[in-house]
């Protein structure tokens, strides 16, 4: 296994100081998030010249860019069009960045609400990217997360069987599938077998109330619920029968550590990932 750090936890920083702070912590990559100020489709050739440059002096691999785009289950044809294009527009920043994963979102509802016809719309664009995306032999990446398609393995093995194409698969995240309260263990590893290119790591809590930092609101099937994020080891993700799996069938991919904790950006993913390489080491 490869680790990881998401840029997105590094928001307060410039991309350039993320990535040198993702060397020291000692990290195989940096997971760019597609959001400003760091990377965006309307990115200038100078910027994408100098983050490579940057990944290059490092010796820090760039996995994946972590896109926003996607939505399609609720889109108009219109948007899903522009949505298309900006797509086509990511995959060349992707490959002049030495990126072999880019993630697209399916849309929403939530599974538990979400009829045929979500499914087709969603599944009918994500053949038209797949298409464009092995072209450029990427693979695109939908993360299994609530409020979404893909709450669930099932959930997720349900769209791609509507999809025509190798090079889509789904990224494990446990801590969205806590949310979910849905199995995020050895069992979902199983079941997402060959269709399991990338693993995201947090950790939440359910808690009472609403108002302490880190707390959000989210719905699920039962009904509102809160949460607040959590460093990993004290919140309500086991981690540990993930990992075992992730062992047991010799998964060799990345792993992206994205605590969003109300805790220092650095301090929070150093912790987990010492965390998580004791989780790894022999008992």
């Amino acid at each position: 296994m490869k680790f990881a750090a998401f840029s997105g936890v590094f928001m307060e920083h410039s991309i350039q100081e993320a990535m040198q702070l993702t060397k020291q912590l000692g990290m195989d990559g940096i997971e760019i998030a597609v959001r400003e100020h760091h990377l965006s489709s309307a990115i200038s050739q100078p910027r994408i010249n100098e983050i490579k440059a940057l990944s290059e002096s490092l010796n820090l691999e760039i996995p994946v860019l972590a896109t926003y785009t996607g939505g399609f289950s609720t889109a108009s044809d219109i948007e899903c069009k522009h949505t298309f294009e900006e797509f086509q527009r990511l995959l060349d920043i992707a490959n002049q960045l030495g990126a072999s994963m880019v993630r697209v979102s399916p849309g929403g509802p939530n599974a538990f609400m979400a009829q045929d016809y979500h499914y087709a719309k969603a599944a009918y664009w994500l053949n038209r990217c797949a298409e464009e995306a092995k072209a450029h032999q990427i693979d695109i990446i939908m993360e299994i997360h609530n409020q979404s398609l893909i709450e669930t393995v099932e959930s997720s093995l349900r769209l791609l069987d509507l999809i025509a194409y190798d090079n889509i698969g789904l990224i494990h995240d446990a801590g969205n599938m806590y949310i979910t309260d849905t199995d995020y263990g050895r069992d979902s590893v199983l079941k997402l077998g060959k269709h399991l290119f990338h693993v995201h790591v947090k950790d939440e809590l359910r808690v009472r109330e609403v108002g302490a930092p880190g707390t959000f609101t989210n719905v699920t099937h039962r009904g509102e619920e809160i949460f607040l994020q959590c460093r990993l080891g004290e919140g309500g993700v086991d981690h540990k029968p993930l990992f075992e799996a992730l062992l047991e069938t010799g998964y060799a991919g990345w792993v992206t550590l994205e605590c969003h904790a109300p805790f220092p950006a650095f301090e929070r993913l150093a912790h987990d990932f010492q965390f998580v390489k004791k989780l790894m080491s022999p008992s």
